[in-house]
């Protein structure tokens, strides 16, 4: 499957369904140079949404399409940037006011036993039902906590951390990580210089 948000900073996606929530958070112009930022209005929204709505090769997972509004972009982006700033630790408050609208799921019996959610509502609240299920189904099987933000203010790229003990800060350590330390070193240097 293809995630045009994620693909488009080089990085590879978050295991399973929470890739579509490493997508969406992406959609932010991010990295440098900066890249459009896929909410910004309703045509690019939409055309990013149809892209990756649809989980390929299931049958049961068959969601009807969902179009956004006007109104729905700017909702759409309050809630990535809530959940971004919720991520990434700069702020201790969940996603705030758009959370407390309490974005509905539908539950249902598969033929083969299996109970599944599924995203409820229209528009950007459709798209919000199903960031939470997936972010739900990641902290059950404990991959949330490795979704992360580019520790670096010049690119804050939303990344899956692979690494063993889950220590990774930056998406890529050569873009992000050394220039980093080479400006931290050098404000060192200079401090120390009397």
């Amino acid at each position: 499957m293809s995630w045009p948000a994620t693909d488009r900073y080089d990085i590879e996606p978050a295991p399973s369904g929470l890739a579509f929530v490493q997508d969406f958070l992406n959609t932010l112009s991010a990295g440098k140079p900066r890249d459009t930022d896929l909410l910004l209005d309703r045509r690019d929204a939409q055309a990013w949404l149809d892209t990756i709505w649809q989980e390929e090769g299931n049958p049961e997972q068959h969601r009807p399409p969902v179009e956004l509004h006007d109104t729905d972009v700017a909702s759409l982006r309050a809630f990535r940037d809530g959940l971004r700033d919720w991520l990434s630790g700069t702020t201790a408050d969940a996603p705030g006011e758009l959370l407390e609208s309490a974005f509905g799921t539908t539950v249902r019996l598969g033929v083969d036993g299996t109970v599944r959610t599924e995203p409820a509502g229209s528009g950007w609240e459709a798209v919000a039902s199903l960031v939470l299920i997936e972010v739900f189904r990641a902290q059950q099987v404990d991959q949330w906590r490795r979704l992360k933000v580019c520790r670096s203010d010049r690119c804050r790229v939303t990344f899956f951390d692979r690494s063993r003990n889950n220590s990774g800060v930056w998406h890529d350590v050569r873009k992000c990580g050394h220039p980093a330390n080479l400006r931290a070193f050098r404000a060192r240097q200079k401090s120390a210089t009397p």
